[in-house]
């Protein structure tokens, strides 16, 4: 069948009363976008013929795997659409430079401590080398950004972060900090070397990649936010230039820019990465997005 039966009188009845058109109640963007959404979703059944069993199917997966919605947003891609998305708006708006903005990831965690420079983000013992990484933090025209805070997050050597370690082994908030960064722009700090993982084995994220004949791997990489005032906050992370996986990241999360080598010297590792972060338009653009994110007290 084609897809014109879509655009027939009795669906776009359908797709009227569905999104309430014809209320003047309610909010007028939300109406809009589900309408769209819904008749997209009705196209695609029709092109590809999609069965009532694959639909259900489709629907008991995405149950299911509710826990993992976190990972198939960056696992198919939206999560970086999103920041493609954002680059192609700053550059129509006239907006360039500083550090590429790259996914966030669902492991980030509310609350971490806030310590000076030079810290240790480890407290839990961990069979592997030292990481040593160091560099500043300016604006596009080089100024050293005052009054920033640096959060820092990554997994151990085993791939697990703290706060969602299946085996409950870490401490609450290992290598996770909030950084006091100096007020030349200067930040520092130290932990236990990460590892890249794979997402969870028999998972949902896992089955779809399966199904797409794909893996589930992310290159040993370290997550950062930067927040300061007057400035755009930055969601970003760097991967290791020499993972194996650094070039074909499940998460889609490499960006040119943010694939530092580190520096390997016996059992330390070191890495010198400086952060530009672009002036803000007005407090919005200071402030994370709004996605839901895991608060510990």
């Amino acid at each position: 069948m084609d897809t014109s039966f879509v655009k027939t009188p009795a669906i776009q009845d359908l797709l009227d009363r569905v999104a309430g058109t014809a209320s003047d109640k309610g909010d007028p963007r939300v109406k809009a976008i589900l309408r769209d959404l819904v008749e997209s979703l009705m196209v695609l059944i029709v092109k590809h013929d999609i069965s009532e069993n694959e639909v259900w199917g489709a629907v008991n997966f995405l149950q299911k795997g509710a826990d993992e919605f976190g990972l198939l947003m960056p696992g198919v891609g939206l999560e970086h659409f999103l920041d493609l998305y954002l680059d192609a708006k700053d550059a129509e708006a006239g907006k360039s430079g500083g550090t590429p903005r790259t996914i966030e990831g669902p492991l980030y965690v509310e609350g971490a401590p806030l310590v000076d420079n030079d810290a240790n983000l480890t407290d839990d013992p961990d069979d592997t080398s030292t990481l040593y990484m160091a560099g500043r933090i300016t604006g596009l025209d080089g100024e050293p950004v005052r009054n920033a805070i640096l959060h820092v997050w990554h997994a151990n050597s085993k791939g697990f972060y703290s706060h969602f370690d299946p085996t409950h082994e870490q401490t609450p908030f290992n290598n996770r900090r909030r950084i006091r960064v100096a007020d030349d722009g200067r930040y520092a700090f130290h932990s236990k070397m990460p590892n890249g993982y794979s997402v969870p084995p028999g998972g949902a994220s896992d089955q779809l990649m399966q199904v797409l004949g794909r893996h589930g791997n992310r290159p040993a990489h370290v997550h950062f936010f930067i927040e300061a005032p007057g400035y755009r906050q930055l969601t970003t992370q760097i991967n290791f230039g020499d993972d194996p996986f650094a070039a074909d990241d499940f998460a889609f999360g490499t960006r040119e820019g943010l694939l530092p080598v580190p520096n390997r010297q016996g059992d330390t590792a070191h890495i010198a990465f400086d952060f530009q972060l672009q002036r803000a338009d007005d407090a919005e653009e200071e402030a994370f997005s709004h996605r839901a994110r895991l608060a510990v007290a």
